[in-house]
């Protein structure tokens, strides 16, 4: 069976590994809560599955444990961040508290990271300033993994944005996706859980489609390496295409991260933050009414044949976090196992650290 957790216990079980291989207790505890809220919003393919990864990258020097973030150019509403290759969580929380800052200041706001290690998922940041009347965008380019429209070799990455816009009673409307037709972390717990994959989502060495999993990897398979021979396809054919491109013109090379096949680890990151203050616009309460009156009007719409309701973007990863809140999160079999096998090498048993 399936083992399930509580978030509390995998937080604990995640936080007691990091610290195990270098991390220090402020990162471990970081980068613990933000894998977690991956999974209990359901997007398992930014949580706890990540975690033998990371310490991989501890091992191998990728991830330095106590990186301290440098401020390279600055202005009243920009700024250009170095993570000096810490974890990516704890890096971007402090980039977009300091954007946060700016846009309160000047109305708008920018900021670059490079040399910044994987972040996670998109809007546990941009809904950072929801909480302060704000809207935000973030995009986040990566190693080389998307074929282009009309190619089948990966040089694009999947080149994730996300968009968090305030409401009153009826939202956030938080948007947060891959430019590619999935995340590339989805297509791996489809291996974990031993399922076929959808067709348009990867093409495999020989550029012809595929539906199995294994085919966008080179052996030995994810958990022990993650090296592509295949390629995701992008997201809507050419439009997909062409937003990735935007990212990686925004996070890779506005940032200095680098594009075009320049960003050479899977766990790099560039990231690219905009952060717009409400009230420099129109009143924050007038605004959040405005938002409130477009969600119920989309959602009393009528509905297409199939569809019992109609969501707003964010609505479902609210809701399976209530339902995984209750009933606990499930982590699949090979994923555990992974997870087992790199606690035992630290000395450390992860069912007794889950169930403590």
């Amino acid at each position: 069976m399936t083992p399930t957790f509580r978030d509390s216990e995998l937080v604990n079980l995640s936080t007691h590994l990091l610290r195990a291989a270098g991390a220090t207790d402020e990162e471990a505890r970081t980068v613990s809560k933000y894998l977690v809220a991956a999974n209990l919003a359901g997007v398992d393919s930014h949580g706890i599955i990540r975690l033998t990864e990371y310490v991989d990258g501890i091992r191998c020097g990728l991830i330095k444990p106590g990186s301290k973030m440098e401020v390279v150019k600055e202005t009243g509403s920009t700024a250009l961040l170095n993570g000096n290759w810490g974890f990516g969580q704890v890096i971007c929380t402090q980039a977009m508290e300091l954007a946060i800052r700016k846009a309160e200041g000047s109305g708008v706001s920018a900021v670059g990271i490079f040399h910044c290690n994987h972040i996670g998922r998109l809007s546990e940041y941009s809904t950072m300033a929801i909480e302060h009347g704000m809207i935000c965008f973030i995009a986040v380019n990566s190693d080389p993994s998307v074929a282009p429209y009309g190619g089948k070799q990966a040089i694009l990455s999947t080149s994730p944005i996300s968009y968090a816009i305030p409401a009153g009673q009826k939202g956030p409307i938080v948007v947060d996706f891959a430019t590619s037709a999935v995340a590339e972390g989805k297509v791996r717990t489809a291996l974990s859980k031993g399922m076929k994959i959808p067709e348009g989502w990867i093409v495999n060495s020989a550029g012809h489609s595929s539906t199995n999993p294994a085919d966008l990897y080179e052996p030995p398979l994810p958990p022990e390496q993650i090296k592509l021979s295949g390629a995701l396809l992008p997201a809507g054919g050419h439009k997909g295409y062409s937003l990735s491109l935007v990212v990686e013109a925004l996070a890779g090379a506005l940032t200095g991260n680098g594009c075009d096949g320049e960003v050479k680890s899977g766990i790099t990151n560039g990231v690219f933050i905009v952060v717009v203050k409400i009230e420099n616009f129109v009143p924050l309460n007038i605004f959040k009414s405005t938002i409130d009156r477009l969600i119920s009007t989309v959602k009393s719409s009528p509905r297409a044949e199939g569809f019992n309701e109609i969501l707003i973007p964010g609505e479902p990863e609210r809701r399976e976090e209530e339902k995984r809140s209750k009933d606990g999160i499930p982590i699949p079999d090979a994923s555990w196992e992974s997870i087992v096998k790199v606690c035992r090498a630290y000395g450390l048993d992860a069912m007794s650290l889950a169930r403590a």
